[in-house]
């Protein structure tokens, strides 16, 4: 993760789950929805997201802090073997050489 309150790395499904898992705890009915993707090349994908939700403590909703978002995958033989989630989809952006 990039960014954000919790940036970090985690390797495999059990570091991912334990990530997101103390990640999810923060917030009631969070989601995301995919508003565009972008192939980037045979290996990456980009998402585009946006994230919904209230923070559990504060009830502040996400919207009110940093709701767009982004993901990048790479694909390995159709299979993710990495995920990149940038908190800041500007960030995402600027860092692939790529204008919104």
């Amino acid at each position: 993760m990039v960014g954000g309150p919790d940036p970090g790395t985690w390797s495999g499904v059990d570091g991912m789950a334990s990530g997101w898992f103390r990640f999810l705890e923060a917030w009631d009915d969070f989601h995301v929805e995919a508003e565009q993707h972008r192939e980037l090349d045979n290996t990456r994908v980009l998402v585009l997201i946006k994230r919904s939700g209230r923070g559990r403590s504060s009830r502040l909703p996400v919207e009110q802090m940093q709701s767009l978002a982004a993901d990048v995958f790479h694909l390995l033989d159709g299979k993710v073997m990495q995920l990149v989630h940038y908190w800041d989809r500007d960030r995402a952006l600027a860092d692939l050489g790529l204008k919104g």
